[in-house]
């Protein structure tokens, strides 16, 4: 008996994928285990794998389309074997519902599209734009439409002045194209990625409660160990693996900031799990270094180091994003000195890490230079309160001014 493969969900916030490439094509036989096709979710590029035994009679969709989870892509059974029930009966359902809400919306169509005309005609007739009688002729002259400018005089009246400065500001336009101006924009289809990060990002910005705490480093001694330690060539660290390593020894100290808003209760995590920031083409993914309070700083930074080139790869897997109990965003190597973060759910706070940079600061009464990095941790205030926020802070500031006791 055929049996219908459906879009599976390949991630806990997966909602639609997009079959990247077919391995198989109709026709082909195939059994438990075969990979059918790559498919992109809103983390990585996944494999498709096959569960039936039998003939591919079937793929309804094309390499580059999405589909919601649970749409029907593909059919497998007995060569020959009659298939189309299996997949017409859904689209007879779908096409109902289409054809009701259509029916439904006909008027309203009708009425957008008159609008739509009428306005257009509008637009098209210059007689119907306010312009200066010298202006209408210039714009004759030049062969210049004057429904593509917007006028500096009286009531937006176009005027000579807006023909004459054509390049300027006054000009809606982008492109000057055959003595006309022609508006112009490229649009970019939203990956999966992209969707999810929006989707999720807006729940969190409304939902949980945001509020900031900003903290300045001294980070002479971080740098100076880091030198150091890179010098004997074994391994390089990072600055953010020094942060990583110390924000996991700061969450021993202060498990509220480990924690969870579960709506009814609050979760206090005993493991230590950091999601790291790592930009990729489509956006932002958050791989998570686990038990990171458990582990060397060689440790960290070498699995921070594969999770970035797994990422750039689209080769992350959901074990490898899962999990997180605390979060770091880091942009200091784009100069960034200081900024905010969303929250990453289900955490309670994330950590905003700034460039470090050479600051003149008062000790012992006298001028010094020194390396000084901001860091501004967004807490929700469902879970974290400010002391408990700020505690955290001076627990990480003492750890990475004296780092030594997260070295040994």
């Amino acid at each position: 008996m055929a049996v219908v493969i459906r879009m599976p969900k390949m991630s806990d916030t997966m909602t639609e994928g997009v079959i990247v490439a077919w391995h198989k094509k109709e026709g082909d036989t195939v059994k438990p285990g075969d990979i059918l096709a790559d498919v992109e979710t809103d983390k990585a590029t996944m494999e498709l794998e096959n569960f039936e035994k039998g003939i591919l009679l079937h793929i309804g969709i094309k390499e580059g389309q999405a589909v919601p989870i649970d749409a029907v892509i593909a059919v497998v059974g007995a060569a020959g074997e009659d298939y189309k029930a299996l997949i017409e009966a859904p689209k007879a359902a779908s096409a109902a519902e289409s054809l009701k809400a259509e029916t439904n919306a006909t008027e309203a169509i009708i009425v957008e599209k008159v609008s739509s005309d009428v306005v257009a005609v509008l637009n098209s007739d210059d007689s119907r734009i306010k312009a200066s009688p010298l202006a209408k002729s210039i714009a004759k002259e030049k062969g210049i439409a004057l429904n593509s400018l917007v006028g500096s005089g009286e009531n937006g009246r176009i005027v000579k002045r807006d023909l004459e400065n054509i390049q300027s500001s006054s000009v809606k336009g982008s492109a000057y194209i055959g003595g006309s101006l022609s508006e112009s924009y490229d649009e970019i289809p939203v990956s999966q990625m992209r969707k999810t990060i929006a989707r999720r990002l807006l729940e969190s910005k409304n939902g949980a409660p945001h509020f900031y705490l900003t903290i300045d480093i001294n980070m002479d001694r971080v740098m100076e160990s880091r030198k150091n330690i890179n010098a004997g060539g074994e391994f390089k660290i990072s600055v953010n693996d020094f942060i990583i390593k110390a924000c996991a020894e700061g969450l021993t100290k202060h498990p509220m900031v480990n924690s969870s808003w579960l709506g009814d209760k609050i979760r206090v995590n005993h493991h230590i799990n950091v999601g790291v920031a790592v930009a990729v083409e489509d956006g932002l993914l958050v791989p998570v270094v686990r038990f990171a309070n458990t582990k060397k700083l060689s440790q960290i930074s070498k699995e921070v180091k594969e999770f970035a080139q797994k990422a750039k790869d689209k080769k992350l897997q959901p074990s490898d994003w899962e999990g997180n109990t605390f979060s770091i965003s880091n942009l200091g190597m784009f100069g960034i000195e200081e900024f905010t973060a969303i929250i990453n759910p289900p955490d309670a706070c994330i950590l905003a890490v700034g460039a470090t940079r050479e600051t003149v600061i008062v000790k012992n009464g006298e001028f010094k230079v020194a390396q000084m990095m901001k860091v501004t941790m967004s807490c929700d205030h469902r879970v974290v309160d400010g002391a408990t926020g700020a505690a955290f802070l001076n627990t990480l500031k003492s750890l990475l001014e004296d780092p030594i006791r997260i070295i040994l």
